[in-house]
């Protein structure tokens, strides 16, 4: 009997653990069962979304389904964290008679440990234990010339596109059935999960492929014109299911190749993609979580202190939480994140670089907090834009770099859609008056005059900052 253990790769194609597990039951016709196991006090202690849960538990539910037609039950079992699974699977083992677990790896420090600790419980009962290379395009640990781990993205992102030319990576088909299909089991229920938007969001393995094609087909030769600009559909909004494993990196990638050889686009053109190097990002945040341990510990990736400590004013971020801060384009997107549980790329660095460099507040509260709100909550990308957005990570934003919020909503917003989506008490102003309003605006709005002045508070942050 093969058992697959699912973690945060929700899916059927591009799963090498599903995959290559079928793949031996059904050379040995032998038999594939599939666990999930929900730790709900180390999701609290990771400060996983709610709704993230909930995006996880309808996409379990799908995924349940359609491995029964492969004739693959799916099974949740629960425990309340990471220290208690090597038992848990230990003893699912003994009672299935498993000869061989299969699980993809992952790549923060406890989910590391935890990993480790099962290896060694499941092997002591003489359960053979294979892992697989999932979560990243590149996955060799890439070094510079002098065999050094690079700490800057540049050099590293040469390294990574050279990996590609050399050799594209590969993609799993979905597995065959193994057997008969099989009735599913009781109903999955996640402890923590709410309800997520299932208007925008999806749960369907197959919607989401189908997502990821429309955007690489009709999007993605625009991509890079329309990117900044939160009022254009002009993203791919498919971090939510790279985030909990529904889709693979590597489809991504592939999928990209695949539209512009469609569109008789060469496939360097293809590797040296915008896109793909958001994809690059992604691989990049892992690839430091993988190699400087003190990352996942919610250190500072420069080890060098600061020159003061962060501030504290709860009043400022209870403000910021809220979407009230009085600078329209940072409440927009503060309520787009309360609102739908995502935010644009560019808000999000705007947000941060007011939180950490107008505010001076310690980014690991903005970190935090991002986590329990976001539905594509993923703790390397997530932890590497809050440093590079305080300065305090690799490869950062210039410590001296702040973004004035009005000036970028000008830019970024220009007639003020996006802000009259969110903010909607300013939807009657003008184009010109949307992004800073008088303070006689203000009033009759009912909309809060600015936490803090711009001038002052980039010349604080100046000081606080500079060492």
């Amino acid at each position: 009997m093969q058992l697959v253990w699912l973690r945060n790769d929700l899916r059927l194609d591009d799963n090498p653990a599903l995959y290559f597990a079928c793949q031996q039951a059904i050379d040995n016709k032998d038999s594939v069962l599939v666990v999930y196991i929900a730790s709900p006090k180390q999701w609290r202690a990771h400060n996983e979304s709610p709704r993230k849960l909930g995006l996880i538990q309808e996409t379990l539910r799908c995924l349940q389904s359609t491995l029964a037609g492969l004739g693959i039950p799916l099974e949740l079992l629960e425990t309340d964290s990471f220290i208690d699974i090597p038992r848990v699977l230990s003893t699912y083992c003994l009672k299935h008679e498993i000869s061989k677990l299969h699980f993809n790896r992952e790549i923060p420090l406890n989910e590391q440990r935890r990993d480790k600790a099962v290896q060694a419980e499941i092997s002591a009962i003489d359960v053979a234990v294979k892992c697989y290379a999932d979560d990243r395009i590149v996955h060799r640990n890439l070094l510079s010339k002098q065999g050094a781990v690079y700490r800057v993205f540049t050099p590293w992102y040469k390294s990574w596109v050279q990996e590609l030319f050399n050799a594209l990576p590969k993609v799993l088909p979905s597995p065959e059935a193994v057997s008969s299909p099989v009735t599913t089991t009781k109903e999955i229920s996640l402890s923590g999960a709410e309800v997520f938007r299932e208007d925008i969001w999806l749960s369907n393995e197959v919607d989401v492929l189908a997502l990821l094609e429309r955007f690489c087909k009709r999007k993605a030769a625009g991509y890079e014109a329309s990117r900044d600009y939160p009022a254009i559909a002009g993203t791919s909004v498919i971090s939510p299911y790279l985030a909990i494993g529904s889709l693979s990196a590597r489809r991504c990638f592939h999928q990209l190749v695949f539209s512009c050889a469609e569109q008789g686009v060469h496939i360097g053109e293809a590797i040296g993609h915008i896109w793909t190097r958001e994809l690059a990002w992604r691989d990049f945040y892992r690839y430091l979580m993988l190699n400087y341990e003190h990352i996942s510990r919610g250190e500072n990736f420069k080890t060098e202190p600061l020159a003061r400590a962060w501030r504290v004013d709860t009043e400022a971020q209870d403000a910021w939480k809220k979407g009230q801060t009085g600078f329209p384009i940072i409440d927009a997107a503060m309520r787009q994140l309360l609102q739908t549980g995502w935010m644009h790329n560019r808000l999000r660095m705007l947000v941060a670089s007011f939180f950490c460099k107008l505010l001076c507040l310690d980014w690991r509260e903005g970190e935090r907090f991002f986590m329990e709100q976001l539905l594509d909550g993923d703790f390397a990308s997530n932890n590497g834009g809050w440093q590079w957005s305080s300065s305090t990570g690799c490869d950062a934003s210039p410590w001296f770099r702040i973004f004035n919020p009005t000036t970028q909503s000008e830019k970024f917003d220009k007639d003020g859609e996006f802000i009259k989506r969110f903010v909607p008490e300013l939807a009657a102003l003008d184009a010109k008056s949307i992004h800073c309003p008088s303070p006689e605006q203000r009033l009759a709005l009912d909309y809060p005059d600015p936490i803090v002045d711009y001038k002052e508070a980039r010349q604080q942050a100046l000081d606080f900052f500079k060492v």
